[in-house]
This record gives C-alpha cells, sequence and structure tokens, in this order.
C-alpha cells in the first residue's frame, strides 16, 4: 500500500493551494484519512482528519480556511487550502489507517510523501 501526495508549491498569502493524497495497492477499507504539517522547528501537527463516514476535525488554526475531503470510490483525500498564511509554510504529509484483502478488520497506519507548501508573505 502506498500514499502519494501531490499538489503542493509556492503561493502568496491570501492565495489557495489544493492538496492530493491517493492510496494504491491492496487496499480493502480505509478508516480516517488525514493531513499533517512539520513545519522547521516544530513537531508534526495534525492538521485535518476525516472519518469514513465524513465527520471531520480541524486543527484550530485551519478551521474556517482549510477543507479535507475524500472520494472513498476512488481511494483519496484532498485538502483545499484558502486564505494562506506565511505560518502555513510546512511540508504536508497525508496519512490513512488502511486494511488489505485478508486481515479486513485490521488497520495499519501509513504515511504518504509530503509535498512543501510555501507562502510567501
Amino acid at each position: 500500500v502506498q500514499l502519494q501526495a501531490s499538489g503542493g508549491g509556492l503561493v502568496q498569502a491570501g492565495g489557495s493551494l489544493r492538496l492530493s493524497c491517493a492510496a494504491s495497492g491492496s487496499i480493502f477499507s480505509i478508516n480516517d484519512m488525514a493531513w499533517y504539517r512539520s513545519a522547521p522547528g516544530k513537531q508534526r501537527e495534525l492538521v485535518a482528519r476525516l472519518t469514513s463516514t465524513f465527520r471531520p476535525n480541524y486543527a484550530d488554526s485551519v478551521k474556517g480556511r482549510f477543507t479535507i475531503s475524500r472520494d472513498n470510490a476512488k481511494h483519496t483525500v484532498a485538502l483545499q487550502m484558502n486564505s494562506l498564511k506565511f505560518e502555513d509554510t510546512a511540508v504536508y504529509y497525508c496519512n490513512a489507517d488502511i486494511s488489505s484483502p485478508g486481515s479486513e478488520w485490521r488497520y495499519t497506519n501509513y504515511w504518504g510523501n509530503g509535498t512543501q507548501v510555501t507562502v510567501s508573505s
């Protein structure tokens, strides 16, 4: 199983970016899907999480600006980021709890590759 993230880049403050992440491989079911970020000198933090029943949870710092979504049929999760701020600059990682055929109720946590988001002030 692999998670492949894309969509990062350089944007001016106040702008928008959309991150996408696709899971591939031997997948039976995906539980929670999430986005985390790591900024220089800071611990990795949860940005947003979305359950398989579409219940979202956001970090206080991004509420009202970021929206997480998923497509269960396509095994994808996206993060729409609006009104970006300089402090949103970080490497963003997707994360998911995934089970595979043969062990349908055993979920393994997977991390995707990071994608750099840089917001210029």
